[in-house]
């Protein structure tokens, strides 16, 4: 179980570099476009998942996973005023996130927590959390590229590619490692 926790905190770190390779190719006005009325732009997902992690991730162990100081309605309403505003939100999710992973062991990984009084183990909470994340990193980097067009800077296999990635893989010996080991 050892090596759930740190798959998962690779897995973690590699969703989080795909919204900051996003964010980084974007200004603050394209961060901020909605393609249609009441959609949700970047900087709105960007805040609705750092109120999420603040809330899931705040004394993970201790309690219940929706704080009442959350308040999810006012996180899909744009309010940064800036690029700096935003990835400050954005880092400040991902810190906590990762100070309660880093400190979890692996007697932890079973105990029950509750989120909107639902019970799960640690590992349904992380794997409901990872999921969920992966989710909106994925919307995020999706309307990077329709954002971007031509001007985006692919973060996976580019088209017309794979064959030249695969040579580049299969020229290494086997080896147990995490695929982000080599991104």
């Amino acid at each position: 179980m050892e090596s759930y926790i740190i798959s998962t905190i690779k897995q973690f770190e590699y969703y989080k570099s795909l919204g900051d390779k996003t964010i980084n190719q974007l200004s603050f006005t394209e961060l901020k476009k909605e393609f249609l009325e009441d959609s949700n732009s970047i900087s709105i997902i960007i805040k609705h998942m750092s109120g999420n992690m603040l809330s899931r991730w705040t004394h993970f162990l201790t309690e219940d996973g929706e704080k009442k100081w959350r308040k999810r309605d006012e996180e899909f309403i744009d309010s940064f005023s800036t690029k700096e505003e935003l990835i400050f939100a954005w880092e400040a999710g991902w810190s906590c996130l990762f100070n309660a992973i880093t400190s979890l062991n692996i007697a932890d990984l079973e105990q029950i927590i509750y989120i909107r009084n639902q019970g799960h183990s640690v590992t349904e909470a992380i794997n409901r959390q990872m999921m969920h994340y992966a989710y909106h990193v994925g919307q995020l980097v999706f309307l990077g590229k329709l954002i971007k067009g031509k001007q985006w800077q692919s973060l996976s296999i580019s088209k017309g590619k794979s064959a030249e990635y695969n040579n580049t893989k299969f020229s290494k010996n086997k080896a147990r490692r995490h695929f982000t080991e080599d991104l």
